[in-house]
């Protein structure tokens, strides 16, 4: 194949999503490493700048500068290669993972390439399926659902149909039902805390809880301060008016942080030395209890997020591209306390 040939399988082929914003995030590979690895490939990334930057140069005769900016190789020591600019030069289109994100893509981290590319920079909203995240997970609210429109269950591959649910919104029976759901999806929960923490968490108690990669911009260490505010205010305040002024809540904070994270894991130690502080405080009760949720993963996020009825989605706003799991928490009727961000300003 010639070489055009060859790029025109490739440009017509793939497509490039971005899932961040954060400039950390987005990869550079050193040349030295490529060409030890991949001398072939480090010869045709720099035939690709070399066609790319003559066309850039014809477009913006004399602007170095802008040239130097938009190359696909970052000068320096070490060299580098900008892996995102090399994913859209050569993609036939690109696309952000919700509306905010991808509005954010084109005015900050991508703005030349879409005056360069007008139309290239798309949205596609992430998503997830009620599938899992309903009808697997949560057998009985997906089983309410169904008989409450009529015994079938289109909804679950056409989830619009949940519209025809507004009108039980005040009706008790309805309402009743779903408590129960979500108290044996709590009972669920509870028994697998005790299993794979020891934990004892009361059933009468509002289940808050985190659950994510963890993350300074996801903000972990800001629920935990505030779970110290939380202990602090209810030992301050006299034996006899904790009751009223406190609702009893279980605090759940869960999350893989990746293995060189300092920071990361850090926080994982604060929210476990919270924990053992909280938890044994005859004085405290079962006014507060906080756990954090070992191993997090599919299997264990199809029991936790069920039971939860808060669910925190508390990033930095536009750091947030979308989140998905907090499309799993409201399709599971735990309420959404959130960063207007991402994906949740479309959810709201």
């Amino acid at each position: 194949m010639s070489f055009e040939q060859a790029w025109n399988v490739v440009y017509n082929t793939f497509s490039y999503t971005n899932h961040t914003v954060l400039p950390e995030a987005l990869e550079k590979w050193s040349t030295d490493l490529i060409g030890r690895l991949l001398p072939r490939h480090l010869e045709l990334i720099y035939l690709i700048n070399h066609i790319y930057l003559t066309k850039l140069r014809q477009m913006y005769p004399g602007d170095d500068k802008k040239i130097q900016r938009m190359s696909l190789v970052e000068e320096g020591y070490p060299q580098k290669i900008r892996m995102a600019y090399l994913s859209i030069v050569c993609s036939h289109t690109v696309n952000g993972v919700a509306a905010l994100h991808s509005d954010l893509l084109k005015k900050t981290i991508f703005s030349e390439f879409d005056q360069l590319y007008p139309g290239k920079l798309q949205n596609k909203t992430n998503g997830v399926t009620p599938r899992r995240w309903i009808h697997c997970c949560n057998q009985p609210l997906s089983d309410l659902i169904s008989d409450t429109l009529g015994g079938i269950d289109e909804w679950i591959t056409s989830l619009d149909n949940l519209k025809q649910l507004v009108p039980y919104a005040t009706d008790k029976k309805f309402i009743k039902q779903f408590q129960d759901i979500k108290r044996e999806c709590k009972r669920k929960l509870q028994a697998w805390v005790k299993e794979k923490t020891g934990i004892d968490i009361p059933l009468d108690s509002l289940y808050d809880i985190q659950v994510k990669r963890i993350h300074e911009y996801k903000r972990q260490l800001m629920n935990i301060l505030y779970v110290i505010h939380r202990y602090l205010s209810i030992l301050d305040t006299p034996q006899h008016e904790r009751r009223n002024k406190f609702v009893p809540r279980v605090v759940m904070i869960g999350g893989k942080a990746a293995p060189g994270y300092a920071n990361a894991k850090a926080i994982i130690k604060l929210i476990t030395a919270v924990s053992a502080k909280v938890n044994n405080d005859s004085q405290v009760g079962d006014l507060l209890k906080v756990v954090f949720l070992p191993n997090y993963n599919v299997s264990s996020a199809q029991i936790i997020i069920p039971a939860a009825e808060l669910s925190q989605h508390i990033s930095t706003a536009g750091t947030e591209a979308s989140g998905t799991s907090n499309m799993k928490f409201v399709m599971n009727g735990g309420l959404i306390i959130g960063t207007m961000d991402g994906a949740n300003v479309e959810i709201a």
